[in-house]
């Protein structure tokens, strides 16, 4: 019995079958979750870090396994850092726990004088609605604290084995490479060569840029809310940084974090306004200058692509989905773009002015210049 060629085959056919690799194809990569999130972190970890592993290993002329050790620890002291930053303003963000459960209840009382007077439905049934609402929320406080305790515990296990991975990938980065091209055979040296440069290039340059974006972002509002007089405004500031890097969603979170946050240390109401208006006018700056020149220039994924790969990030991830979904597109798009009969699936994802970057040579890959 002979198979037919694919190119012989109905259109239907090759559309029943891509799908049936698609749904495949997700059902894996949620059920690997925990398996590939770390790995996906620690590749492009280990790729932002391939240049100071290679100065340890080159020019200090440091055996491999200790450049990439020193490396991998240079991240976790900068992530220390900025955990306890954020941590000791966390802690002292708890002392107001008194003021913010006063203000709270000064305000839920002033809004139930407001709807009293508003739809006339009177104090007694209002309370019946509140002290209903409330003990639902009592029987589930157990489920709520033990999926805490453990969502702090699978983020220090992703932090762990990210970290793991990283020195190893580091390690066997020559390996790695001479694997996939044995893997694709040697007649397509050149492109896995060209796909493993564009990679690197893209990557690397990604996450510079919005660590850059991110540090601006965080240090600009710092400098505001400070002098605005809002308390605790360097938490504020770090914390709309970090949640600036999710595209979109992030934003809109930090405003919510940073409005509530004013609010329960009972600040009036300009300088809530004041807040909302600083969040708003750094996204609108962020936006149309800083993601454009910084980041957007790196990455050629149009805006559409971008909102769609976040929420499927989130839908299959979670949290650690929407921050990989961009540079997953961005490595798919160089894939595609190289790849006979995928082109055109690489033009939908990228962006109208799509240049390609210049590719290094195979040497400078291979020693792990790149």
């Amino acid at each position: 019995m002979q198979i037919p060629p694919l190119t012989n085959t109905p259109f239907y056919t090759k559309m029943a079958m891509v799908l049936i690799c698609l749904i495949a194809l997700g059902f894996l990569t949620i059920l690997g979750k925990e398996v590939l999130s770390p790995l996906l972190f620690a590749m492009l970890l280990s790729i932002l870090l391939l240049p100071i592993a290679s100065f340890f290993e080159q020019r200090l002329k440091f055996r491999r396994s200790a450049a990439a050790g020193i490396s991998v620890i240079l991240v976790i002291v900068l992530l220390s850092g900025v955990l306890y930053l954020v941590g000791t303003q966390v802690a002292n963000l708890a002392t107001d726990w008194p003021q913010f459960k006063e203000q709270l209840a000064t305000s839920i009382n002033e809004f139930q004088h407001w709807i009293s007077r508003q739809f006339h439905v009177n104090m007694v049934k209002q309370m019946a609605y509140v002290n209903t609402a409330t003990s639902k929320l009592l029987t589930e406080s157990t489920s709520v604290i033990g999926a805490t305790v453990v969502s702090v515990s699978s983020i220090l296990l992703l932090l762990i084995f990210t970290m793991i991975n990283t020195f190893f990938m580091l390690f066997y980065r020559r390996h790695i490479v001479s694997f996939l091209v044995k893997v694709f055979k040697e007649n397509n040296e050149t492109i896995v060569y060209d796909v493993i440069a564009q990679v690197q290039y893209i990557i690397r340059k990604y996450i510079v840029g919005l660590l850059l974006e991110m540090g601006i972002v965080a240090t600009v509002l710092c400098v505001v809310f400070w002098l605005l007089g809002i308390k605790y405004a360097m938490l504020l500031g770090i914390i709309t940084g970090l949640f600036n890097i999710i595209p979109y969603i992030g934003i809109f979170t930090a405003l919510l974090f940073s409005v509530l946050v004013t609010f329960a240390t009972g600040a009036v109401a300009t300088k809530i306004f004041l807040v909302i208006a600083s969040v708003v006018i750094m996204h609108l700056i962020d936006s149309n200058v800083l993601l454009p020149t910084i980041v957007a220039s790196k990455v050629k994924i149009n805006g559409l692509i971008t909102l769609l790969g976040v929420i499927v990030g989130e839908m299959m991830w979670g949290i650690p989905g929407m921050f990989l979904s961009i540079p997953v597109i961005a490595i798919t798009k160089i894939i595609f773009d190289r790849v006979e009969g995928l082109q055109p699936w690489g033009y939908l994802l990228g962006d109208e002015k799509d240049e390609k970057q210049p590719t290094p040579l195979k040497e400078e890959i291979a020693e792990g210049k790149v």
